[in-house]
């Protein structure tokens, strides 16, 4: 059941501002704003087109509050498929908080956080994977993250999800009808094209459940675990990278004993650079307690970023990089062997051909943080890992974790309906495993729903969206 109250609620930022907008949004929207909105032209609003704007005062009996610009939108064609209003008015949040109170006087209710979205969803305005969008648009902190919740904003997810949908409807309903003859032995379901099907849905499915990875990095940044023993740079690098005194940077060993975590943009991309505690062999229980950490964050990494001191012995820096390979995988992550001071090094070529343990596809970097020199190359290569320019407009990137679960699961149904054919098991038992796959499917964009659901979705929002 759709709530037909009338809702309102402070749509900009809280502060101060130039201006404000306060939206109106249910059926008994423009009467509402009649009564406390009085246009320079003297004409009410619910007679007025849709899709203008007016001038005029809001009063709260004979007290003016602001002058403000009324903005009218008319059922179906509005945000939330309702009449809607949207008030423009000084930004000052002693003006915005009285206009919010009259409304509320004159029969509105204040809004709950994504109730606008909501209702976009429940009047079909949007299906759930593009009103989950938006709120990960208005969170957008970087270029690809804005590329990616725009594209699912417009619907290039939903799309893929109702075209795989829509093509198992039509089996399943061939199936239906077989199940509903089936003392006469016939068969409308092509099993043959059946099968291409499943096997292309399946393509497409582990495709989208593979993207995951990078749209989760998109989405809340590229996790860069910096490791390596102690005293060998790893938060002057970060401060170099951050630029600014993120990290302490002392000469005493062991001065790093937890893990410290920043974001910076680089080039469009948010990166979530990990400072580790330094890797030795210490009796001290808490540093210790920070290298374990150290390891954990090292496994959990999409790009671990290893610091070794150019001024050290080979033999460490071969220990560090078989540290390094016990702990991660070599065919999910990403390895850059960082030589640090190098400013303070005569030979760091000869020195890099000692080195063993790495892999033809990791990169050896000559830096210094101290100096800063190379980080900017360090950027780039870290830009490289992700390689957001291999992806267009129509590339679709999951970066729900909703969406990878159900997905998951639908991966698993239709790996099932597949196994049935091979397998040649009975009609019912194959059309369950579609129907389950339908249903996950469904789930993505709402087809299929529930209150817990929804409510879970939307009390992420901000209110007055």
């Amino acid at each position: 059941m759709i709530d037909q109250s009338t809702i309102c609620a402070i749509s900009t930022a809280p502060g101060n501002g130039a201006i404000a907008i306060v939206r109106l949004s249910g059926t008994d929207a423009l009467t509402i704003c009649d009564k406390v909105f009085i246009a320079a032209s003297s004409k009410k609003i619910s007679e007025q087109k849709a899709n203008t704007v007016h001038f005029g005062t809001i009063k709260d009996s004979d007290d003016i509050i602001d002058e403000v610009l009324v903005t009218i939108f008319k059922a179906p064609h509005s945000y939330t498929g309702e009449n809607s209003i949207e008030i423009a008015c000084h930004g000052a949040p002693f003006i915005q908080y009285r206009i919010l109170q009259v409304l509320l006087k004159n029969g509105a209710r204040s809004a709950n956080p994504g109730e606008y979205t909501q209702r976009a969803f429940l009047n079909g305005k949007m299906d759930l994977s593009q009103a989950e969008a938006v709120a990960d648009l208005i969170a957008s902190s970087s270029a690809a993250a804005h590329k990616v919740a725009l594209q699912q904003m417009r619907g290039g997810f939903s799309d893929e999800i109702a075209n795989l949908r829509g093509r198992l409807l039509h089996f399943i309903s061939m199936i239906e009808l077989e199940l509903d003859f089936g003392e006469e032995d016939v068969e409308f379901a092509d099993r043959t094209q059946l099968q291409a099907l499943v096997n292309e849905i399946k393509t497409i499915i582990n495709k989208l459940v593979n993207s995951f990875e990078l749209g989760n990095a998109i989405k809340n940044g590229v996790p860069v675990a910096i490791v390596g023993n102690t005293n060998v740079g790893k938060s002057t690098l970060l401060n170099a990278l951050l630029k600014e005194d993120r990290a302490i940077v002392s000469e005493i060993e062991g001065t790093t004993r937890d893990v410290i975590e920043d974001t910076i943009n680089l080039g469009g991309v948010m990166f979530r650079f990990i400072d580790t505690a330094g890797i030795r062999t210490t009796l001290d229980k808490i540093e210790n307690m920070g290298i374990e950490r150290t390891f954990q964050k090292m496994r959990q990494a999409q790009i671990v970023m290893l610091l070794i001191d150019a001024n050290r012995s080979v033999d460490i820096l071969n220990e560090s990089i078989a540290k390094v390979n016990d702990n991660i995988d070599r065919d999910q992550q990403k390895l850059i062997v960082c030589m640090n001071k190098v400013d303070l090094c005569d030979d760091t070529k000869a020195l890099a051909k000692q080195l063993v343990g790495l892999n033809e596809g990791d990169k050896l970097m000559f830096i210094s943080a101290k100096e800063q020199t190379n980080t900017d190359e360090l950027a780039t290569e870290l830009l490289k890992v992700v390689n957001m320019d291999t992806l267009n407009e129509q590339d679709v990137i999951v970066t729900n974790a909703r969406h990878f679960e159900a997905l998951n699961s639908a991966l698993g149904s239709i790996v099932r309906v597949n196994d049935g054919l091979t397998n040649q098991i009975p009609t019912d038992f194959l059309a369950q495993d579609i129907r389950e796959c339908l249903h996950f499917l469904g789930e993505i964009t709402g087809d299929i729903s529930s209150d817990e659901i929804l409510g879970n979705i939307f009390k992420s929002f901000c209110i007055g969206k």
